[in-house]
């Protein structure tokens, strides 16, 4: 935890846990040692700090730092005549606390019951932070993908214009028979309406991973074929793309995939380039030299 302001979240009075839980800035929750102390009935904070050691050692040997969990603070505690001390604290994250309540005192009545409430939040943090996790990998595999097929569609508009699709109406009909092959008979216009995009939003930036590589691989695979036959006519690259549309969404079928056509929907990807940039230059303002 970094050395920063903490205030006091929310009370939920079904739980003595809750009702002591704080939030720091970040949003990251947090337990006062001393409140802890309280509750599971300790008398004195000295006797306490033998709990709160032998939980930072299992932290320690479960590989993790215990000063990512064990945050070294003081707390001000009044001592009569409204008139209030500085006194040794220690700031614990939720894993903190699983830890403690582990090492505790399981006598005592309310040890039990905050086993069982830390083990539950520990466990749903875990499944929170495995979703996180996995929804950045499909982003970042995302935006890799629509990069590729950025990339591939020069080359194939290149292939495209080598074998006599010339002019941009053309090649917006030679990409059309691409779609038709793979969207079952739907053109460009057609999946535009289907996702219900606005005329300004390009399809390709509303696609998911699954889409997105369907799609890479019907144009890589068409600028390969266009290229390998030496195709001369535009006709017959129209004829090209289009059956390579309708052998990708074979291979889909066989698979046993959901038809492109009726996947969903993803935001533009320009809202994770937007992000991945402004991370990019944050990282980079970050950065000083040390040399």
């Amino acid at each position: 935890m970094s050395d920063k302001s903490f205030i006091h979240a929310e009370s939920a009075p079904q739980s003595p846990f809750e009702q002591t839980k704080q939030v720091d800035p970040d949003g990251n929750d947090f337990w006062s040692a001393r409140d802890l102390l309280r509750i599971f009935g300790y008398a004195n904070y000295l006797k306490f700090k033998n709990v709160l050691q032998k939980a930072q050692i299992a932290c320690e040997n479960s590989g993790h730092d215990p000063a990512d969990h064990f945050y070294h603070a003081v707390t001000m505690v009044a001592i009569g005549s409204n008139t209030k001390r500085e006194v040794e604290d220690i700031h614990l994250s939720r894993y903190a606390c699983y830890l403690v309540v582990q090492n505790a005192d399981p006598s005592k009545e309310l040890v039990a019951l905050g086993q069982t409430y830390f083990a539950m939040q520990t466990r749903r943090q875990e499944v929170a932070d495995a979703q996180l996790s996995a929804q950045v990998i499909e982003d970042q595999s995302r935006l890799e993908n629509r990069r590729k097929i950025r990339r591939k569609n020069i080359e194939l508009a290149s292939a495209a214009k080598k074998a006599g699709v010339l002019t941009p109406l053309e090649f917006s009909v030679f990409q059309n028979y691409g779609y038709r092959g793979l969207y079952n008979g739907l053109n460009a216009d057609d999946i535009h309406r289907r996702k219900h995009l606005k005329k300004s939003q390009q399809i390709l930036d509303h696609m998911g991973n699954v889409e997105l590589i369907a799609n890479l691989f019907r144009s890589s695979q068409a600028e390969e074929k266009l290229r390998i036959d030496n195709i001369q006519s535009k006709e017959r690259a129209n004829d090209v793309h289009f059956q390579t549309g309708v052998i990708v969404r074979q291979a889909m079928q066989a698979i046993g995939t959901t038809m492109p056509e009726n996947l969903p929907t993803p935001d533009s990807i320009k809202k994770l380039e937007r992000q991945e940039k402004k991370q990019l230059a944050a990282n980079k303002h970050d950065t000083f030299d040390v040399s």
